[in-house]
């Protein structure tokens, strides 16, 4: 699959760039070059390609979709929607200006701000997420938006608690230690899962004050409490195990967005490499690496989370045993 060049001679065509990208890809979809279930090419490559800024390729995709060529795939990306062959897509139009703040001003909430917010970045990635790109997914003046939330960051800490608050942990009434650490891992694994952003902003050294966040933390502190353990090794472990599901999300989030940005699978991906990497395995150096051809686990990504979260909290519970017999 190729992707289509700019024009070379742009003063011809009078059009808004974005409108412009629209309607090239249009007629790639079309012409069939893009056939229902295609990748198109990703905000990051039209923003390449065509040199413009991310907003203008995140208003092109915009446009496809209120046209009902391409839909959103989360976690995958933006491809063509199912369609009659015979479908002529129309003339791409702009989107609907934002109205004016007295307009909407009475129906705009931080509520349907932070969840506008959420479904950008769900859709189209953090890159895409600015004051400018919520205020056209809600249909306002980017200006309106300050009335609720200060600025990027606040949004963010609002999102990150909005999304952490869709999946409240249950009263821990009778649960073990460990199936609470288990249940409050499997919930930010889900998190991330369905959100890849989720795991691109959550720090634990300079941490979003995000009270349904917090939560996690107060729920595995109180698991951890009265186990024998000393404050400085709850801290640890408060920090380092939600670290452990954080890590794997990253790499799990990491190869969705580059399955989206290339449209190449993972298997895909190893199989072009395939010869290079049996010579490199056969030359002799990486013996142990050889031993290990045809374990098909590097993108098992829940077969990891269930791997390192059951061998970290074994060794959590070798620690909670020598607590408990004095000889930690």
């Amino acid at each position: 699959m190729h992707d289509s060049a700019p024009p070379s001679a742009e003063g011809r065509d009078n059009r808004p760039p974005y409108q412009r990208i629209a309607a090239a890809l249009a007629h790639r979809i079309a012409s069939g070059d893009l056939p229902p279930g295609a990748l198109l090419p990703s905000t990051r490559a039209i923003t390449r390609d065509w040199r413009v800024a991310m907003a203008t390729a995140t208003k092109a995709l915009t446009v496809l979709r209120q046209q009902g060529l391409v839909e959103v795939v989360p976690g995958v990306g933006t491809r063509v929607a199912p369609a009659p062959a015979h479908r002529v897509p129309p003339s791409p139009t702009p989107p609907r200006p934002p109205a004016a703040a007295s307009d909407v001003g009475a129906a705009l909430t931080p509520g349907r701000v932070v969840s506008a917010a959420v479904a950008v970045a769900d859709r189209e990635g953090l890159e895409a997420l600015t004051m400018r790109r919520v205020a056209v997914e809600v249909g306002v003046a980017a200006m309106s938006l300050y009335r609720h939330v200060s600025g990027k960051q606040e949004l963010v800490r609002r999102m990150v608690d909005a999304v952490f608050g869709t999946e409240p942990l249950p009263p821990p009434a009778g649960l073990p230690w460990r199936e609470r650490l288990e249940l409050v891992s499997r919930v930010q694994w889900t998190l991330y899962g369905r959100h890849l952003w989720l795991a691109r902003v959550i720090s634990f050294s300079r941490p979003l004050l995000a009270p349904n966040a917090m939560a996690h933390t107060e729920w595995t502190l109180d698991a951890l409490h009265g186990l024998g353990l000393s404050a400085a090794t709850m801290a640890r472990e408060a920090i380092t195990l939600p670290a452990v599901v954080r890590s794997l999300a990253l790499t799990r989030a990491t190869e969705h967005e580059a399955a989206a940005e290339t449209g190449v699978s993972n298997d895909a991906w190893w199989q072009v490499r395939a010869d290079a990497i049996g010579s490199l395995e056969g030359s002799g150096r990486f013996p142990r690496l050889a031993d290990m051809a045809g374990q098909e686990v590097r993108s098992d990504f829940d077969g990891l989370f269930a791997y390192g979260l059951a061998l970290h909290l074994d060794g959590l519970a070798v620690l909670v045993s020598r607590s408990a017999d004095g000889t930690a």
